[in-house]
């Protein structure tokens, strides 16, 4: 056996540790203020589905709406719904921000507390 053979083995374990770290850190939704983020939820149309298969994202306005994305791009994608959603049904007005219909008319409002609140709606919702 030559000189390197026997780093071999420790060398692929690494890097299958480093890829299975970096498949980790791709694959977490964006992180999200908690507090606000629960609350726009309740009005939002997409929510997960548990099958056997795995998760799909369905919506409770369109029945026939479905998406079944890899686990990797799961979050990535409902995030990227909701934020589509959020760019038509929010509006923000100081410190108050408005869920509307697909009607265009008012659903609820939320207060925003602080400023962290704030620049979360606008860091995620683009609003």
């Amino acid at each position: 056996m030559n000189k390197y053979g026997k780093y071999l083995v420790w060398a692929l374990g690494l890097s299958f540790l480093l890829l299975g770290i970096n498949a980790f850190l791709q694959s977490r939704p964006e992180a999200k203020n908690e507090r606000v983020y629960r609350e726009i939820k309740k009005y939002s149309p997409y929510y997960l589905d548990k099958r056997v298969t795995g998760l799909d994202i369905k919506s409770r306005e369109d029945r026939s709406f479905k998406e079944s994305p890899s686990s990797m791009e799961l979050f990535h994608e409902l995030d990227r719904l909701e934020k589509t959603w959020g760019k038509k049904h929010l509006k923000l007005q100081k410190n108050m921000l408005t869920v509307l219909d697909k009607n265009g008319t008012i659903r609820a409002g939320i207060e925003l507390k602080n400023r962290d609140e704030i620049d979360f709606v606008h860091r995620f919702y683009g609003i």
